[in-house]
C-alpha cells in the first residue's frame, strides 16, 4: 500500500492567525494589532457586552451542558429567523423557510455551500473581489467554477457597481451570487439602496440564486434593521413579489460580532426557497449534513442569544450595546482621519471616515503595510485591512504618524 498520499506539501499558514502569532511574539512596547475582526474596548481588551454579562448572570444556576436538537434550538431559530427577516416577512413566508443552527456564520457558509452544489447545481459561483476569505476556500470544497465580480474600485474607492452588474449579466439560471448584507469585508464599502434594486432587478430577471453572508448586523451601524434592508428586500423583490421558477436565497447568519461571542460559534443558516414549495425537504437535508459533519451545534452561546433576544429588557439593552460599539468605532475613524491630515500626511483619507463597520480598505501597499510592521510594529493584513476596533486614544496617534511616515513623509 502506497504511502504517498502522506507525503503532503505544507499547505501556507492562513495569513490573519499568522500575524496575530507574529503579534504575540512581538515584545515591542507600542506594537498595535489591527489584524482581528473583534472588537476591542477603549483599553485595547476584549469586551463582554453587559446583555450578554446578564444573560450569563441568568443562565448560570441552572445552566447543564446536555446535546442541542441536531437542528439546534428552537426558540433561538425563531429569533434569528425575526432578526434577520422582520417577525412580518418571517410570517408571510411561512413554511418557505428552512432554518438550522449552525457552527457560527462559518458553519452556515459551509453548510449552504455544499447544500446548494449538490441540489440547485450552479454552473458557477459569482463571488465578490475581494471579499472574505473563506468564501472562495469554501467554495473550492464543492467543486462548482468559482467565478470572481468587481466589488472595489481602488482608484473611486467605491463599489465597481458597473463592472459588478456586467459580470453577474454572464451568470446562467441557478447561478449562485455571493453578496455581504452589511459591513463589507474587507472594505468596509456597502452598495447604496439603489445600487442594491439595480443588483437585484438583474438576479431577479436571470433567475440567479442569492447568498448573503449577514455577520455584522446592527454592529455595522447600531441599527438592526437598517443593516438588514438589503435581505429584507431581495425576500421581497425574489420570493413574495418574485416569479414561481426563482429558485430563491439564503442567509448565513453569524452571532459572533453583534454579540462578541467570538468563541462560542453561533450562528444560523436561513434557506428560502419559492413560495409555492415546502422548505421541509430542504430542513430534512440540512438536518442529514449537520449530524454527518458536528452532530450537535454548540448549547452554551445559543443560549445566552437565545436568553437576550427573547427578553424585551435585555433586548433593550443589547441595541445600547451595539450603539457603544459602532459608535466608538465611527470616532474612531473620525479621529485617526484628521489626525493623518492634521500631520499633513499625503493623499486623500476621506475614506477611512465614509467606510463603516470593523474594517477599513485603507489603501496601502503591501510595501507600506511590511514597513508598519517591521518599522512600527503595527500590524495589519498586507492587503491594506485594518480592524479599526484595535485603534484607541492609546495608539491613534502613534498610528496616524506611523502612516504618514510610510506613504511619503520619509523614515522617522
Amino acid at each position: 500500500m502506497s504511502d504517498q498520499y502522506l507525503n503532503l506539501p505544507i499547505s501556507p499558514a492562513d495569513t490573519a492567525f499568522g500575524l496575530m502569532a507574529e503579534y504575540d511574539a512581538d515584545p515591542h512596547p507600542n506594537k498595535v494589532s489591527l489584524i482581528a475582526g473583534a472588537y476591542r474596548n477603549e483599553d485595547g481588551r476584549p469586551w463582554v457586552l453587559p446583555s450578554v454579562q446578564e444573560a450569563k448572570a441568568r443562565l448560570t444556576p441552572n445552566q447543564h451542558h446536555e446535546y442541542l436538537d441536531i437542528a439546534g434550538s428552537p426558540g433561538l431559530i425563531k429569533l434569528a429567523q425575526s432578526l434577520t427577516f422582520s417577525s412580518e416577512i418571517a410570517t408571510a413566508l411561512d413554511k418557505s423557510i428552512a432554518s438550522i443552527q449552525t457552527v457560527s456564520g462559518t458553519g452556515a457558509n459551509h453548510m449552504a455551500a455544499h447544500f446548494l452544489a449538490q441540489h440547485l447545481r450552479p454552473s458557477r459561483v459569482f463571488i465578490p473581489s475581494p471579499t472574505w476569505i473563506n468564501h472562495k476556500t469554501i467554495w473550492a470544497t464543492t467543486g462548482i467554477s468559482i467565478e470572481e465580480y468587481p466589488y472595489y474600485d481602488p482608484t473611486t474607492r467605491a463599489v465597481n457597481i458597473t463592472g459588478m452588474l456586467s459580470a453577474l449579466e454572464t451568470a446562467n439560471p441557478h447561478d449562485v451570487v455571493i453578496l455581504q448584507a452589511c459591513a463589507h469585508n474587507p472594505t468596509g464599502i456597502d452598495l447604496s439602496q439603489t445600487q442594491w434594486r439595480r443588483v437585484a432587478a438583474v438576479m431577479k430577471r436571470k433567475n440567479l440564486f442569492a447568498m448573503f453572508d449577514s455577520a455584522y448586523q446592527g454592529f455595522a451601524t447600531g441599527d438592526v434593521d437598517g443593516d438588514a434592508w438589503a435581505v429584507r428586500y431581495f425576500v421581497k423583490q425574489l420570493i413574495l413579489d418574485g416569479e414561481p421558477d426563482h429558485p430563491g436565497l439564503c442567509v448565513a447568519q453569524s452571532f459572533s460580532k453583534n454579540f462578541g461571542l467570538y468563541g462560542e460559534r453561533v450562528g444560523a443558516l436561513h434557506l428560502v426557497v419559492p413560495r409555492h414549495l415546502s422548505a421541509e425537504g430542504a430542513r430534512s437535508e440540512l438536518i442529514a449534513r449537520a449530524r454527518a459533519e458536528y452532530s450537535n451545534p454548540p448549547h452554551f452561546g445559543a443560549s445566552i442569544v437565545e436568553t437576550v433576544l427573547g427578553d424585551e429588557g435585555l433586548r433593550a439593552q443589547w441595541l445600547r450595546d451595539l450603539e457603544t460599539m459602532s459608535v466608538r468605532i465611527k470616532e474612531m475613524r473620525q479621529e485617526l482621519r484628521k489626525r493623518l491630515e492634521d500631520n499633513g500626511t499625503p493623499g486623500d483619507w476621506s475614506h477611512i471616515e465614509s467606510q463603516i463597520g470593523m474594517f477599513s480598505y485603507t489603501g496601502l501597499d503591501r510595501e507600506q503595510v511590511a514597513r508598519l510592521k517591521e518599522e512600527f510594529h503595527i500590524y495589519l493584513l498586507p492587503s491594506g485591512r485594518a480592524s479599526i476596533c484595535g485603534l484607541n486614544e492609546g495608539n491613534i496617534e502613534y498610528v496616524a504618524r506611523a502612516v504618514g511616515l510610510v506613504v511619503g513623509l520619509g523614515h522617522d
